[in-house]
């Protein structure tokens, strides 16, 4: 006979008793409400309650993550203690324990070609214990097999886990392969991020999220563990490919469209300068007309993404705007590997949605057009062959799996505004395609 437990018995309510967890002289006890001022008391709570077949406990433990992000510059010059030091908030009693410092670096093999004598001149100028790893860190490799390789050259190296954090200097995929492997090693090893491109810099430096490829799906394993810190050195983007800066500025504008109409116009009108310049505002471009705009824009990008991140860094909420450009993208990524970079991928998306947004009547048909030349300023594909109509409706289907029944479209309702829509239909999608198509297909594309 089997025995059935409602679902409802095991709960916090008003029927159950509340314990706080105190500690005294290295014990954890639980206790009542009256538990007094003595010892130290955890934000953990454990509430009891009976049920038919025995007594049922519930769990309640805040995990607070706290991490930085933090913009710097000349981060490899010997005498900056960013690099080293700039993850806690004592330096100086860090610096004032006499120990050798050691660091387990990865880095992206192509970054290493570039920087890694640089790298290695500060880590010897600082007499650190140190051991490089580059990795081709590249979509295609993105994968178990590279987080392997890294714990065991981690295991064979050594680190102390609370104060040895692991180094990651690369691109958005060096930098999620290494958070996962850092999250498994001991359980969770603080690792530091150092973005060396413009998508990295302004999206996968400043949240939580790190994973790879698996099953042909992007990103389908990983986990939400922040690092210790952020890096933030644009000079490193001076030597990126201006392609790459394209990529890049494809997950500005998708924070520019959401959120920030100032974003939207500022790359509208200083987009080409900025690919120009690569963000750069030292030397002789210093009085350039870009330099202003390209502190407010990566501020305003990673202000933006952090509001939208920081109160939903695990997720529990899918209503999410930063998934803009996210829900056919994936689908289309993975199928053209690698011909699309991430950024590319999620622009097609993007200029598709807009469509729909027109089509739903959210955005004007002026208001459209200004969108798809601002991508196309910013030199990002605007459309492509591969996203056929059959691929959307995978990819919103896939989309309806996962994100508990509904498809949650983040769209534009005006030049940085945007709310979430379940109830975009079949037929609206069907007819935003064809019109996406007949005015940007293949015909339209420059030669």
């Amino acid at each position: 006979m089997s025995h059935v437990t409602d679902c409802n018995d095991c709960d916090h309510s008003d029927k159950s008793k509340e314990f706080k967890l105190v500690q005294i002289n290295g014990t954890w006890t639980r206790q009542g409400e009256d538990c007094g001022d003595s010892g130290r008391l955890s934000s953990a709570r454990i509430f009891e309650s009976s049920t038919a077949n025995g007594l049922c406990w519930t769990v309640v433990s805040p995990i607070v993550f706290t991490y930085k992000i933090v913009q710097c510059e000349n981060l490899l010059d010997p005498t900056n203690d960013t690099l080293l030091f700039g993850h806690v908030d004592n330096c100086k009693e860090l610096k004032g324990h006499g120990k050798t410092i050691k660091r387990f670096i990865v880095i992206d093999e192509t970054v290493h070609e570039v920087y890694g004598d640089k790298i290695t001149a500060y880590l010897k100028a600082r007499n650190v214990t140190y051991k490089m790893l580059p990795l081709p860190t590249t979509e295609e490799n993105k994968s178990m097999q590279l987080v392997m390789k890294i714990l065991e050259e981690v295991h064979k190296f050594g680190i102390d886990r609370r104060s040895e954090p692991i180094l990651a200097i690369g691109g958005g995929v060096c930098l999620d392969i290494v958070g996962l492997a850092a999250s498994l090693y001991r359980r969770r090893t603080p690792y530091i991020r150092v973005p060396t491109t413009l998508l990295a810099y302004i999206d996968a430096s400043v949240g939580a999220k790190n994973g790879v490829n698996f099953a042909n799906c992007k990103n389908k394993l990983g986990g939400y563990i922040p690092p210790a810190a952020a890096f933030l050195d644009r000079s490193f983007l001076a030597t990126v490919p201006r392609r790459h800066i394209s990529n890049g500025l494809a997950e500005m504008l998708k924070m520019a469209l959401m959120k920030h109409r100032g974003l939207f116009e500022i790359l509208e009108t200083k987009g080409p300068d900025l690919l120009e310049s690569k963000f750069q505002t030292q030397g002789e471009t210093e009085t350039a007309n870009w330099a202003q705009a390209a502190s407010e824009s990566t501020r305003i990008a990673i202000e933006t993404m952090l509001e939208e991140l920081a109160p939903n860094l695990w997720e529990d909420d899918l209503d999410r705007l930063v998934d803009f450009g996210h829900l056919i993208s994936p689908e289309l990524e993975m199928k053209v590997l690698p011909a699309l970079l991430h950024g590319e991928a999620v622009n097609i998306d993007m200029s598709l949605m807009v469509y729909v947004a027109r089509e739903r009547g959210l955005l004007s048909p002026a208001e459209t057009s200004r969108v798809i030349r601002c991508m196309q300023g910013l030199e990002l594909p605007v459309w492509h062959g591969d996203c056929s109509l059959q691929l959307v409706r995978k990819a919103l289907g896939e989309r309806l799996r996962h994100s508990g029944g509904l498809v949650r479209m983040p769209l534009p309702t005006a030049l940085g505004q945007a709310e979430i829509f379940n109830d975009t239909s079949d037929d609206t999608v069907c007819l935003a395609f064809q019109k996406w198509c007949e005015d940007l297909g293949a015909e339209h594309l420059p030669e």
